[in-house]
């Protein structure tokens, strides 16, 4: 391809937009361009890293025996209304009607649509098992659109749907997604861990997430040094201390502490540490018969997260969560928020397996402007429960027994769900059994998502110049510079024939033919990220050399230009 036939569309600002790496550059090399908050359009040079991910995807999928289809992106709110998730999924599901008022939404996925094809067609368990899977757009009208496509409302995924007769079916084709996720993104040159992860909205009860590590990513995982245990900082269980209680010291006593409203304040003023102060938060419980929430209080230790999927897997925790308001905290406690505790609260009470082994502690008193200090369980608080509320931290101790747990930041770029019979009984989606009765088929689902998965490959492969494709999705994997071939025959020979030559020898190569200066060329390409860069000028030509750099590594070479088919050839990935 010849800059002079290509649509060159490198920025030489960064884009004020922009906030991490991947967007940015994204923008400046002419990848994308956004026409509304969260939906772009890619232009050609995107385009080509597109196509070439999705090969993969498809190449690997084929591989496993799925087959692919393609399901419409406008869906009809009846499938929806069936399985329960139409008003359920939230706001992120864009619901519209058509003109006969007929109800719609623009699929943010497709369980309802796929469970719908399984019961129109399939017609015998013989038929089973059977995986199908489409690379197709997606809508999830994000509260939030931000970081470019990593996280856009519109964005294009690989999801696929196996359907089955038994649990160790599930269990194969489930192995089977699994091996095929961890081909896709090593041939993408992503470093990636898949971790244990909560099935969240789409239901099941077993997943895994591929993370790929990054420091711009907005999901932490927790892996351990002694072992192969990794997981989703939602779904880390956080073990229980081995010590014991410390005894009780004095009885509690009142304190005040005026216009403390947080953790840190409240340790500042009582002198201790904010391991020392306990946390108290009042979220919604189950409705009642007239129709208000019971409150329910969760308390952790002072230095410590709530782990908000944990807390909703608790019987009698609304779903999703939510925190009691203020009027509401108000009228059940007679109290500021800053100011809870749970001696004396009337409600349920959830204690985290570490604040559970506290002692001598201090706490909101539940009067406005006091705490209390020396308060210990049992002798203070007869009724509560313990679970693991809290988020693991950096240091503790693997759940699995084996080495330490470290934390890193990930970017979701693929999911694995066993989702059972969720939808299959909801839809009424069957197959006859041996006994000739109706069972509900057996389900699992599996997505990628494609477009966030090159915003992932560029965090994680990029310099101040711009982005280093790996080899197997560049736009072009060589690059080919001419110094002032207007003003020099033996410069535009020379580069014409090696363009000719990589042509026929199957490259893709970009030719750079414009009548720009050679510091223009040099900062597109590098900012394009192609991964070989062959510069051809009079001087090096002069000595029978042209100069080959790596952009991986900025590393040059003079190269012999009678050989330079060859050795270019030889410095390709096979």
């Amino acid at each position: 391809m010849r800059t002079s036939q290509f649509l060159i569309s490198t920025l030489k600002e960064d884009p004020k937009e922009a906030a991490v790496e991947s967007h940015r550059l994204m923008l400046r090399a002419g990848m994308i361009r956004q026409i509304a908050s969260g939906v772009y359009t890619w232009l050609p040079t995107g385009m080509r890293v597109l196509s070439k991910v999705i090969n993969i995807v498809r190449e690997e999928m084929n591989k496993t025996g799925a087959l692919e289809i393609a399901m419409p992106m406008v869906q009809p709110a009846d499938l929806w209304k069936e399985s329960g998730r139409y008003e359920k999924y939230g706001p992120e599901l864009c619901r519209f009607k058509d003109r006969k008022q007929n109800e719609f939404c623009l699929g943010p996925t497709h369980e309802e649509v796929v469970t719908d094809i399984a019961r129109r067609e399939v017609k015998s368990a013989r038929q089973l098992p059977l995986c199908l899977y489409q690379i197709q757009n997606k809508f999830r009208d994000e509260i939030r659109p931000r970081f470019g496509v990593m996280r856009g409302r519109e964005f294009l995924m690989k999801d696929a749907y196996s359907f089955h007769t038994d649990k160790e079916s599930l269990a194969k084709t489930y192995q089977d997604m699994y091996d095929a996720y961890s081909r896709v993104f090593t041939r993408m040159g992503l470093e990636f861990r898949p971790v244990e992860a909560d099935t969240g909205s789409i239901g099941g009860n077993h997943s895994h997430e591929f993370q790929a590590l990054a420091e711009a990513g907005e999901d932490t995982i927790a892996w351990s040094d002694g072992s192969n245990y990794a997981a989703n900082i939602e779904m880390a269980e956080a073990l229980a201390p081995e010590y014991d209680r410390e005894p009780c010291a004095d009885a509690y006593s009142e304190v005040a502490t005026p216009g403390c409203h947080t953790v840190d304040e409240a340790a500042k003023a009582l002198g201790v540490e904010s391991e020392k102060v306990l946390k108290s938060l009042i979220v919604h419980g189950n409705k009642k018969e007239d129709g208000k929430h019971e409150l329910v209080m969760i308390c952790l230790r002072g230095n410590h997260e709530l782990n908000e999927v944990k807390a909703i897997k608790i019987d009698g925790i609304n779903d999703p969560l939510e925190m009691a308001t203020e009027e509401e905290i108000a009228e059940f406690t007679g109290a500021h928020t800053g100011s809870l505790g749970p001696v004396g609260f009337k409600g349920r009470i959830l204690v985290d397996r570490t604040a559970d082994k506290m002692s001598n502690f201090a706490c909101g008193a539940n009067k406005t402007g006091f705490h209390l200090i020396n308060v210990n369980w049992d002798r203070d608080v007869p009724n509560y429960e313990v679970f693991d509320l809290r988020n693991v931290e950096e240091g503790d101790k693997s759940p699995d027994g084996k080495g330490t747990l470290h934390l890193r930041k990930g970017i979701e770029v693929g999911q694995v769900f066993m989702l059972g019979t969720k939808y299959s009984e909801a839809m009424k989606c069957t197959v006859k059994d041996e006994n000739g009765k109706d069972v509900p088929m057996i389900m699992g689902c599996y997505g990628i998502g494609v477009t966030r998965a090159i915003a992932a490959v560029i965090e994680q492969h990029h310099d101040d110049r711009g982005i280093i494709w790996p080899e197997s999705i560049a736009p072009f994997k060589v690059a080919i510079i001419a110094i002032k071939p207007s003003k020099s025959q033996i410069v535009k020979d020379t580069a014409e024939q090696l363009y000719k030559q990589l042509l026929q020898a199957g490259v893709e190569v970009i030719y750079d033919d414009r009548d720009e200066r050679p510091g223009v060329m040099f900062a597109d390409m590098e900012l394009m990220g192609i991964p070989h860069i062959v510069t051809i000028g009079e001087k090096s030509l002069n000595d029978g050399n042209i100069e080959y750099k790596l952009r991986k590594t900025g590393e040059k070479e003079n190269i012999q230009a009678s050989n330079a088919l060859d050795i270019i050839l030889s410095k390709l990935e096979k």
